[in-house]
């Protein structure tokens, strides 16, 4: 967690417990877990992501552009307390390579920057500078409120013999559009379901083999999923829906219940597809 850069290929695929039981006892042939799985239990992830009033950042992501960029708040603590340390990230996905930055300061300070433009103070690590001008930059583009709040517990392994190679394991995707602060209390609404886990393969090269032997042999298929996005797509489904529309959520159109004037059905263009 310590990290504060990166570049990798992130590939995800969506598990069953079936699949996920049969698959760990592979992982730890090969993998050992991440120093913050304590006795291998997970831990919790709690992040505050922010973006333009009309959801600039999140719409242009959904139609999978070559270059997408998007800017998180993270903690390792739920709630947070101003003096605790978070991580202020900008994620960036360049041709299927994702790179991430990230500074580390405190809640109050992270929010000071964020809402009223409070520059933390310089650190007399030269990453952390660097990274502090990238995110002016970024501020300095976009004006951006807090959006949606995401949280999960993640269980993480790490190559044996490969320390670049990561596995993440996520459930438990809780999402909300209100109550926007990390100094809340997790809670809000699931995006995927009970018995479904999140898995995330972070590689700089290619595969392992066997890995991908093992994904082969018990079915288990890379997908696109996002937890801003689908949270996002949650969000205006149901907002739709609480304005009388028909979504379409194999498409990318909602219908109105019927035209005013004439009785038949109105479409309309959302700009993704809920798969």
């Amino acid at each position: 967690m310590a990290i504060n850069t990166f570049k990798r290929n992130e590939l995800k695929f969506l598990l069953d417990d079936e699949q996920f039981t049969n698959l760990m006892p592979v992982i730890h042939q090969y993998m050992n877990p991440d120093a913050y799985c304590i006795d291998g239990r997970e831990y919790g992830i709690y992040n505050i992501y922010y973006d333009t009033a009309d959801n600039y950042l999140i719409r242009t992501s959904l139609e999978k552009p070559y270059y997408k960029e998007k800017i998180r708040l993270r903690s390792y603590y739920s709630p947070a307390k101003p003096d605790d340390k978070v991580f202020l990230e900008i994620k960036k996905k360049i041709g299927g390579i994702v790179t991430k930055r990230r500074a580390s300061m405190t809640l109050e300070e992270a929010e000071n920057f964020l809402m009223l433009g409070k520059i933390p103070p310089k650190s007399s690590k030269f990453i952390q500078n660097q990274v502090i001008d990238e995110l002016i930059t970024f501020l300095n583009t976009y004006h951006v409120y807090p959006a949606q709040y995401i949280s999960y517990q993640r269980s993480a392994f790490f190559g044996k013999d490969d320390k670049d190679f990561r596995l993440t394991f996520d459930r438990k995707i809780t999402t909300r559009r209100y109550d926007l602060s990390l100094s809340e209390e997790s809670y809000g609404s699931q995006i995927i379901k009970p018995d479904q886990h999140l898995m995330e393969v972070k590689i700089i090269g290619a595969m392992p083999l066997w890995l991908a032997h093992a994904l082969s042999e018990l079915k288990i298929y890379k997908t696109s999923f996002s937890k801003y996005g689908r949270g996002f797509k949650d969000y205006t489904i149901s907002k739709m829906a609480d304005n009388g529309l028909y979504v379409n959520t194999r498409s990318s159109s909602f219908v109105y219940n019927s035209n005013p004037i004439n009785g038949r059905p109105v479409v309309a263009d959302i700009g993704f597809a809920l798969k």
